[in-house]
């Protein structure tokens, strides 16, 4: 997450929106759906080789702009094109226009197979970038960010090996890897404005943040920021037939709905834009330290969540309808 975020909890005693409501999220509503199976897909050896290249020295903390992330950004468009995604634009990188170094999203689309439903989009995103150098910790002075984030940037290589394989969403599917996450939410700001200005029909945006511990709390497997802006919460956990995304206040507190690549869809689109994270303050000591780094990472942990999302997110992208939408203030 940008590194503004604890800033904002200076604004969280004056400015808690509305929206962040405490719920289970398991409910019967206008969005009534079926349980859908659950896959087997992602697996621990798969996640770990993923995110040991990502948080490696070798690309020396995926600074924007650096010769690290130019490795990160080589690395992903190439396992893009192996899993048949295409490039949306004419080549992987979308060149952000905010930034005064030369930066890249990196960015891919399966078309969806439905003829009607194929003009509806769905991105699924997770910023690849992180802070490069830092200020050293018993020598070690590389923010490798494996679980900010490459951890999410990981999910998101597994759902396009799933989707890349299968393709079975009817609706089409961009996936994006943002950049310059940290400086500020440039990646994600720049590719809003972007596809709003293309008039792209965007039904929901869905980001990973910082999913590579789990949370030590059992009664959900993430939580869902900005959880009362819209029935997402309710709609994941009634296709999954468990409370796999939930509510913790902290995310309230530190208005994390603001705080990462979802916000600029929702303020550009105005449409359901969401992260999930396992990050709760509680269980990871090592944000934006040297210490941030792929031992400390749960493979198996990943791997689950990336399982639990793949049959909900597929469910999601094929719905009939728009069920996914936005709450009355």
């Amino acid at each position: 997450m940008k590194k503004s975020l604890f800033l904002l909890a200076l604004l969280a005693l004056s400015c808690k929106s509305s929206h962040e409501v405490v719920g289970t999220s398991i409910s019967t509503d206008k969005n009534e759906v079926s349980v859908v199976k659950p896959v087997v897909f992602s697996n621990a050896t798969d996640v770990a080789k993923t995110l040991q290249f990502l948080a490696s020295d070798e690309l020396e903390g995926r600074d924007t702009g650096s010769e690290g992330i130019e490795k990160a950004s080589v690395f992903l468009e190439k396992l893009m094109q192996s899993n048949g995604i295409k490039p949306y634009f004419k080549t992987y990188r979308d060149t952000l226009t905010n930034f005064d170094k030369p930066a890249y999203n990196v960015v891919g689309y399966i078309e969806g197979n439905d003829p009607k439903l194929k003009n509806e989009f769905v991105i699924i995103g997770a910023h690849y970038d992180h802070i490069g150098k830092i200020a050293a910790v018993n020598g070690d002075d590389i923010g490798n960010g494996a679980n900010d984030n490459a951890s999410g940037s990981t999910a998101v290589t597994e759902l396009i090996k799933y989707f890349g394989k299968n393709k079975t969403n009817k609706r089409s599917l961009m996936f994006v890897f943002f950049s310059a996450e940290e400086k500020g939410l440039l990646g994600s700001k720049h590719l809003a404005k972007k596809l709003k200005d293309a008039n792209m029909d965007l039904y929901f945006m869905f980001n990973f943040e910082m999913i590579g511990v789990p949370m030590k709390r059992t009664d959900m497997l993430m939580y869902l920021t900005g959880f009362g802006r819209s029935n997402m919460a309710t709609t994941i956990n009634n296709y999954a037939g468990e409370k796999i995304v939930g509510y913790i206040p902290i995310q309230t507190q530190y208005q994390l709905f603001r705080a990462s690549d979802n916000y600029p869809f929702f303020n550009e689109f105005n449409v359901p834009a969401q992260t999930v994270s396992t990050f709760d303050f509680e269980n990871f000591d090592f944000y934006h330290k040297p210490d941030d780094e792929f031992e400390l990472m749960n493979p198996e942990h990943m791997a689950n969540v990336v399982n639990k999302m793949i049959p909900v997110l597929e469910a999601m992208t094929n719905a009939s309808t728009k069920e996914i939408t936005l709450n009355e203030k």
